[in-house]
């Protein structure tokens, strides 16, 4: 009875086609690999047949879903803040690393480090509940313009990926993001622009406790790091949150290499894809030398590691969403 239910729900849901699943990809290896992976895994009698409950497929955010170029969009988000608080703290115009932030000093900035990040994020994302935060980040994508296109940075993502997400939906995969950014930044807006809930995203945290205030229960930021979602943490958040291995692995920097480790080393079909950044002209090209979103270790490894490069210039048809 329960294989006899399976292949019905496979029929009606996973069944139909459409004829052009993914129209922003080109023709070519790349394209052909993914959906050849999709179908020999969704397909019932085939060996690589994978069950329902095990399609798992995980994505990095930044450079994967949507740019992170010249600046992390969350990075953005922080400066905006500390411009906007600095008012109230006059002493931040000699405080480092505020001051490297007012003064845009991006060289500065990376000098302060580890340290100086968890000072950033202690100073803009907390000290509130979690619903002032949730609240705090959709004002703030609501205005928010990319620095070169000047296009809302809901608006930067990559259109290819986009329709791959919903492709893999279609075909019974569920879709995770895993991303070194904060999860609570990404939690409220992702699901209007990927399709992806909120409980289905896995990303760096700080910590967090419950409070009763004026009768009301809270839950309340604290300026303390708890967890971050980053090259061998990725592994480890997709265990904690999941508790499957993915089948299906999607990143574009060495911060995701132990995510591709991950998945791919595992038994049965799997596949890993690194988004290589080559278009200079419709986004940025980037990879070994860039500060953020340095692809060399992992681009080395792909091809031993049998990981698909999905090369921008070559497979994208278009890179941005229509405006």
């Amino acid at each position: 009875m329960k294989s006899l239910l399976g292949f019905i729900l496979s029929i009606c849901l996973f069944g139909a086609s459409t004829a052009n699943p993914l129209p922003s990809w080109n023709e070519g290896p790349a394209r052909q690999a993914i959906t050849s992976f999709v179908e020999k895994t969704t397909q019932r009698g085939s060996p690589d047949f994978v069950d329902l409950e095990k399609r798992i497929a995980v994505f990095d955010n930044d450079g994967t879903l949507w740019s992170e170029q010249p600046v992390y969009v969350q990075m953005a988000f922080m400066v905006d803040r500390i411009r906007a608080m600095a008012k109230d703290n006059p002493e931040w115009k000699n405080q480092q690393p505020f001051k490297a932030v007012l003064e845009g000093d991006l060289k500065a900035l990376m000098k302060t480090g580890d340290k100086g990040l968890v000072q950033l994020i202690g100073a803009t994302h907390a000290g509130m509940s979690v619903d002032e935060f949730h609240d705090m980040v959709l004002q703030w994508l609501a205005t928010a313009r990319h620095p070169k296109t000047g296009r809302l940075y809901t608006e930067m993502v990559y259109q290819p990926m986009v329709e791959l997400l919903a492709y893999l939906r279609d075909h019974g995969y569920k879709t995770y993001i895993v991303s070194g950014g904060g999860v609570e930044f990404m939690r409220p807006w992702v699901e209007k622009v990927y399709g992806i809930p909120p409980e289905q995203v896995i990303g760096s945290t700080i910590k967090t406790k419950y409070e009763i205030q004026d009768g009301v229960p809270r839950l309340v930021r604290l300026p303390e790091i708890n967890f971050i979602d980053d090259k061998s943490g990725k592994p480890v958040g997709i265990n904690q949150h999941i508790g499957r291995r993915p089948v299906m692995a999607f990143g574009n920097s060495d911060g995701d290499l132990q995510m591709l480790q991950w998945t791919t080393a595992a038994k049965g079909p799997r596949l890993g894809a690194i988004v290589h950044h080559t278009d200079d002209v419709r986004e940025v090209a980037y990879d070994r030398k860039s500060h953020i979103g340095k692809l060399d270790q992992a681009l080395d490894m792909a091809p031993q590691e049998g990981w698909l490069l999905i090369d921008m210039k070559k497979d994208w048809k278009t890179v941005f969403p229509p405006p």
